[in-house]
């Protein structure tokens, strides 16, 4: 399984980082100003380069070459370590200055593969200095316009040319399963009592677990891959560079599973921070299992008022399977086997076309298609071209929006006849013309 790139954009401060960002992910998602340091955080969106291959870039403030009170070296470096190649942006403009050079000797000590970009390709001056770039010792170097556009299509070739190979993890005959949470939520504990053994430190101390764990247990006949993630947590909550890495990781841990198992604390209640990490696992689209840690810490009081903090969550991962346990103790550890066995069976359902046909023939007839564009909107047929998750191509006279109500109205009726609790349905229409 391969993951996704990652890409950091890096430089000094005001040479167009968050401008060149917006352009390769093709919407204005960074703040764009012309004073220095007003890209603080790191802000991540992806990208494409190339026919059917997405990467995730990573546009970072400019690394200050002072003092550095608001801390932007680190924010950037965790970046750059996360990263699989680094952009180098530069202002052709200005030339090379003693500041680019003062960053790149920083840079340069990651050892990371690195492409340099010289921006401002609108302005003679920019393309009259280009050479005096290479004076750093960078083999490959392009010139490119973030404003205009120029040089965006070579650079994105330039990009996956340079992209280094990235091995693919070592596959498994066993599916994967994902425990994701909140730090200290019990994660390491809950898979130190579902395997049956201390693999994972458990600590009461909030992102102990750096680095993921991957457990290989059997069950019978049956194996599981377990990866046990470092907790993820809200940006502004955020101590410490060890753990902040290992929160950037945790969505490619993500990637690797088959199914996510969500961790709550249940005697918090669910949180934002856990409706996003909900939204991260569907994004992703992965099966959803959630495990109610703590459940035995609750009084009637506290189960009502989690029961209406769940409602988003249940939204969000279409009515996933839900456990009640108690990692300390064991209580109901064992009953998580269960919907997880049939969250996996469903993300690899497949269907025979007839069958497929019959349920959407009975939901159209349930609830009549809608008037699109001044005709009602007719399914032709419908077959299944995937799964992890269960894929399905629908050939109609008009296209679905995605958001429309109707596309939601058959997804939901699809899962409901196949019995699909938290796993992504993909409905991809086809406009064709009735023969």
């Amino acid at each position: 399984m391969l993951l996704t790139p990652t890409i950091a954009i890096v430089g000094r401060p005001n040479v167009g980082k968050s401008t060149l960002f917006n352009r390769l992910v093709g919407k204005r998602q960074a703040i764009v100003h012309d004073m220095p340091g007003v890209t603080r955080d790191r802000i991540t969106g992806m990208a494409e380069i190339g026919e059917d291959r997405q990467v995730q870039m990573v546009d970072t403030g400019g690394l200050p070459l002072g003092d550095d009170p608001l801390g932007l070296s680190q924010q950037v470096f965790l970046a750059v370590e996360e990263s699989d190649l680094l952009l180098f942006l530069v202002d052709g403009k200005q030339g090379l200055t003693s500041a680019d050079e003062a960053v790149w000797e920083k840079l340069r000590r990651t050892n990371k593969p690195v492409l340099l970009v010289v921006n401002k390709a609108d302005t003679r001056e920019a393309r009259d200095r280009f050479g005096e770039f290479y004076r750093l010792g960078i083999d490959r170097q392009i010139l490119i316009s973030a404003e205009h556009g120029a040089g965006i299509e070579d650079l994105r070739a330039a990009l996956s040319h340079a992209l280094p190979e990235i091995p693919d993890y070592v596959q498994h005959d066993a599916p994967a399963i994902a425990i994701v949470g909140r730090p200290n939520v019990g994660k390491s504990s809950i898979l130190n009592k579902i395997s049956g053994q201390l693999r994972s430190l458990v600590s009461p101390v909030a992102g102990t677990t750096r680095d993921p764990v991957d457990t290989l247990i059997e069950r019978g006949d049956k194996s599981y891959l377990l990866i046990d993630t470092a907790g993820i947590r809200r940006r502004s909550q955020m101590t410490g560079q060890a753990e902040e890495l290992a929160v950037m990781m945790a969505r490619r841990q993500i990637e690797r599973a088959q199914v996510a198992v969500l961790v709550i604390d249940a005697a918090q209640g669910v949180t934002s921070s856990d409706l996003a990490i909900a939204g991260t696992i569907w994004e992703l689209g992965r099966a959803a299992v959630v495990v109610m840690n703590k459940w035995d810490l609750l009084t009637e009081e506290s189960r009502e008022r989690l029961e209406k903090s769940a409602e988003r969550l249940d939204e969000i991962l279409s009515g996933p399977a839900r456990v009640n346990a108690s990692a300390l103790s064991g209580r109901g550890i064992e009953k998580l086997w269960t919907p997880i066995d049939k969250a996996l069976a469903a993300y690899n359902l497949k269907l025979s076309t007839g069958q497929l046909n019959r349920i959407f023939e009975t939901a159209i007839k349930r609830v009549a298609p809608p008037s699109l564009s001044g005709a009602h909107w007719k399914l032709f047929y419908t077959t299944q071209v995937g799964t992890a998750p269960p894929t399905f191509m629908l050939f109609a006279n008009r296209l679905l929006p995605r958001n429309h109500h109707y596309r939601r109205y058959l997804e939901n009726r699809l899962r409901e006849e196949l019995h699909l609790p938290g796993v992504p349905v993909r409905l991809v229409i086809r406009k064709r013309t009735e023969s």
